[in-house]
C-alpha cells in the first residue's frame, strides 16, 4: 500500500491529506448495511468536506435521513448549498446564531437541539423576526449514575429526568415560532469508549464493564422519554441516538427513529480499538522525509495534528505506511517536524512520503485546504470547509 500511495503522491506537494476512496466506500457499506432498515444521519463534524457528504448521499439515497451539524454557521452554509433535513446537535444562546438558524428554516428543514428554556427564548425571538417556525429537538442526558452522587459519562444536557424533558417539550410546543420535533440522546460514554486501547490497556476492563452495565439504562431511558412524550400528546418525530462506536446495537433499538455516525467513514485510528467494528483506514496525511539524524531515525516535516479530548498518547497521529515506524516518546508529533524510528528492513529516502493516520476523523480537515480523493489514480481534489474559506 505504501508503494501505491508513494506513486500517487509522486508529484504532490507535502504535507497533504488524502482519502482512500475504496476504503471509504467499504466503510460506508459496512456501516449502512448493518442498520436493518433504520435511517442514518451523517455527523458532518467527522467529515467537514462537502464532496464526501455528497458521495454518501448519492450512493445511499434511501438510507440517509440528513445531516447532523455542529454550528449555526455551518448549518446556514449547508442550507444555502441546498442541503435539507439538518439537525444542529449543539445548543446556542446567541442571537446571531439564532438568526442564522431562522434564515436556514425558510422551509422548516433545520432543527436545533436545546436543553434549557433560555435556548428556546433566543430561538423563538429569531423565528418571530424572520417569520418562520424553528423545529426543536430536546437532548436528554444519558450519563450512568450507579449510586447517588456518581456520574459516569460526558457532561452534556442537564435533563436527566423524563419529567424535565416533557416539561421543556411543552414549553417549546406552547412557544410561538417554535415547533417540537423530537429528542436526542447520545450515549457518549458507550460510543466513545474503546474496548482495547493499546495506549491505556489498564482501562480496557473498566470501560467494557461500564458499557455493559449502562447500556440497559440508556435503552430504558430513551424508551421512557418517548412513552412519556407520546402520553403527553407530544409524540416525537425524531428520536436520535448512536455513534460509530455504538451503531450496531443502537440500530436495533425500537425507540430510535434514526442513528448517527460520521467518524467510521474515515476511521481514525481510535476506531481500530473497538470490538466488532471492522473498518478500513481511509484518512491519511503524508509528510516528506527531510532528515536522517541517525541510521535508524528519519525526521519528517510537519505532523503535529493531535485530536481533541483528554490529552494523551492515544490522541496523537500514528505513522502507518510504511509499516513499523514509531514516534519517539520524548518528541511525539511536532508542529514543524516529527522524528520516527525506522525498523530493520525499511528503507526511506529523503523526499519519500510517510503516511500517518489521525486519531479522529474530522479535525484533520482544519489543517488542510483539500483532501486528495484517491483510488488507483487521483479522482478529485475536494475542498474541505477550510479550503472553502470556512472555520466553524
Amino acid at each position: 500500500m505504501w508503494e501505491r500511495f508513494r506513486g500517487l503522491l509522486a508529484d504532490e506537494r507535502l504535507p497533504c491529506a488524502l482519502v482512500d476512496l475504496p476504503a471509504f466506500d467499504a466503510n460506508a457499506r459496512h456501516l449502512i448495511g448493518g442498520l436493518g432498515g433504520k435511517r442514518l444521519r451523517i455527523a458532518t463534524k467527522s467529515l467537514r468536506c462537502p464532496a464526501l457528504l455528497e458521495r454518501l448521499r448519492d450512493a445511499f439515497p434511501g438510507a440517509l435521513s440528513g445531516l447532523m451539524t455542529y454550528s449555526a454557521a455551518e448549518s446556514a452554509m449547508l442550507a444555502a448549498a441546498g442541503w435539507r433535513d439538518l439537525l444542529l446537535a449543539y445548543p446556542t444562546a446567541r442571537a446571531g446564531d439564532a438568526d442564522l438558524i431562522a434564515a436556514a428554516n425558510r422551509d422548516g428543514s433545520c432543527a436545533v437541539v436545546i436543553d434549557d428554556p433560555a435556548h428556546a427564548t433566543v430561538l423563538a425571538r429569531a423565528a418571530l423576526r424572520a417569520g418562520v417556525v424553528i423545529p426543536v429537538v430536546i437532548e436528554v442526558d444519558l450519563g450512568y449514575r450507579p449510586v447517588r452522587g456518581v456520574h459516569l459519562g460526558v457532561r452534556r444536557s442537564p435533563l436527566a429526568a423524563v419529567a424535565a424533558v416533557v416539561d421543556l417539550a411543552r414549553t417549546v410546543a406552547d412557544t410561538r415560532g417554535l415547533g417540537f420535533a423530537g429528542v436526542m440522546g447520545y450515549e457518549a460514554h458507550i460510543a466513545g469508549l474503546t474496548d482495547h486501547n493499546p495506549f491505556q490497556p489498564l482501562m480496557d476492563w473498566p470501560a467494557r464493564v461500564l458499557k455493559r452495565l449502562s447500556r440497559p439504562v440508556v435503552e430504558r431511558t430513551r424508551a421512557d422519554v418517548v412513552a412519556a412524550l407520546t402520553a403527553a400528546g407530544l409524540p416525537p418525530r425524531i428520536v436520535n441516538g448512536g455513534g460509530t462506536g455504538s451503531l450496531a446495537w443502537c440500530a436495533g433499538e425500537a425507540a430510535l427513529t434514526e442513528v448517527t455516525a460520521g467518524s467510521g467513514f474515515l476511521a481514525g485510528h481510535l476506531f481500530d480499538y473497538y470490538q466488532g467494528l471492522a473498518l478500513a483506514p481511509a484518512l491519511y496525511f503524508a509528510l516528506q522525509v527531510t532528515r536522517r539524524p541517525t541510521p535508524d531515525i528519519v525526521t519528517c516535516h510537519g505532523g503535529g495534528y493531535p485530536a481533541s479530548g483528554a490529552a494523551g498518547a492515544d490522541r496523537l497521529p500514528i505513522p502507518a505506511l510504511p509499516p513499523g515506524l514509531a514516534l519517539l516518546p520524548r518528541e511525539g508529533a511536532g508542529e514543524v517536524q516529527t522524528p520516527l524510528r525506522v525498523p530493520p528492513g525499511v528503507t526511506l529516502q529523503l523526499g519519500d512520503p510517510v503516511l500517518f493516520r489521525p486519531a479522529k476523523s474530522g479535525e484533520l480537515a482544519e489543517r488542510f485546504n483539500e483532501y486528495l480523493l484517491l483510488s488507483d489514480r487521483l479522482e478529485a481534489r475536494a475542498p474541505t470547509y477550510r479550503g472553502l474559506g470556512h472555520c466553524f
